[in-house]
């Protein structure tokens, strides 16, 4: 048995096809069927039964599957390790980022990372905090920073960089507009401009409408910030953004306006998988991360 061999089947396996596996592995099918029927043989058993319409594992193909995950991470750990070793100044670095989080609070660390390191990659993606999570945990992402907590706090390493309270904005003809703080119950009768659903910082807010006793008339849902608050100039409704970013609004036709008992907080948070090996462009930058904090 050889990594080449736990490859192909876990592709099979994922796929459920060995026709789309031999493509995404660009193998031609013929030799990788020849593969795990060799593998097949070597354990004596069947992995796979072909009768049906999908391929399906069986009950061995079941127990060979969940060691040969631990089997491939340990690979590519092992790999990663000694490709830093090699070049302890190269590498990529793949950040999740909410698009709600933007400049305002990221463009410090960034900047200064790439002084200390041009030659490293960086490539962000600007997805919801949910999607963030997700691809931490499948290994998409080395790092991601989300809008909250994670409940499955075992599987992350964290660190909690900020936490900023969420306050209104609104046209200054809208009556709330001439109040010098607010209450949730304020906002109960207003259209609101609310994140996408894929936000953690929409199911916030919809927990903390709920918790004052109605539920939001939301008319636009949105992944980014401009955008937002362009609805807001256009009077189309009022919107829920965190201070840092209210404290930027240079637009005269725009009041931001605090909670008095604030309800809802940007809580900005940098996970990374737990027990991964992590290059030494990640370990930097988390490094560098922590010190900010």
């Amino acid at each position: 048995m050889d990594i080449r061999q736990v490859t192909y089947f876990a592709e099979v396996a994922k796929q459920k096809s060995f026709t789309k596996a031999a493509s995404t592995l660009h193998v031609s099918q013929p030799s990788l069927s020849k593969t795990i029927k060799i593998l097949e043989e070597a354990l004596g058993t069947p992995l796979f039964y072909r009768g049906a319409k999908q391929l399906e594992l069986t009950d061995t193909g079941e127990v060979f599957l969940a060691n040969a995950k631990n089997v491939l991470d340990a690979f590519d750990n092992l790999t990663a390790e000694l490709d830093d070793v090699g070049d302890l100044k190269k590498g990529e670095i793949k950040i999740g980022i909410p698009p709600i989080i933007g400049a305002a609070f990221f463009s410090n660390l960034i900047s200064k990372y790439i002084e200390l390191y041009p030659s490293i990659h960086m490539s962000l993606h600007e997805v919801g905090s949910n999607k963030i999570k997700q691809g931490v945990s499948e290994d998409e992402l080395d790092v991601g920073l989300i809008c909250n907590l994670p409940i499955q706090k075992e599987n992350y390493e964290m660190i909690r960089l900020l936490r900023d309270p969420l306050m209104l904005i609104a046209h200054q003809d809208n009556s709330l507009a001439e109040k010098e703080q607010i209450t949730f119950s304020d906002i109960e009768h207003e259209p609101m401009i609310l994140y996408r659903r894929d936000f953690s910082l929409h199911d916030r807010i919809m927990e903390a409408c709920g918790s004052h006793g109605f539920y939001p008339n939301v008319v636009c849902e949105s992944s980014q910030k401009d955008f937002i608050i362009e609805m807001v100039e256009a009077k189309l409704g009022v919107a829920l953004l965190p201070s840092k970013i209210c404290s930027q609004l240079s637009n005269e036709n725009m009041k931001a306006i605090p909670f008095a008992k604030p309800a809802v907080y940007l809580e900005l948070t940098m996970i990374w998988k737990k027990n991964k090996y992590l290059s030494h462009a990640v370990r930097e930058f988390i490094k560098m991360a922590k010190l900010q904090v």
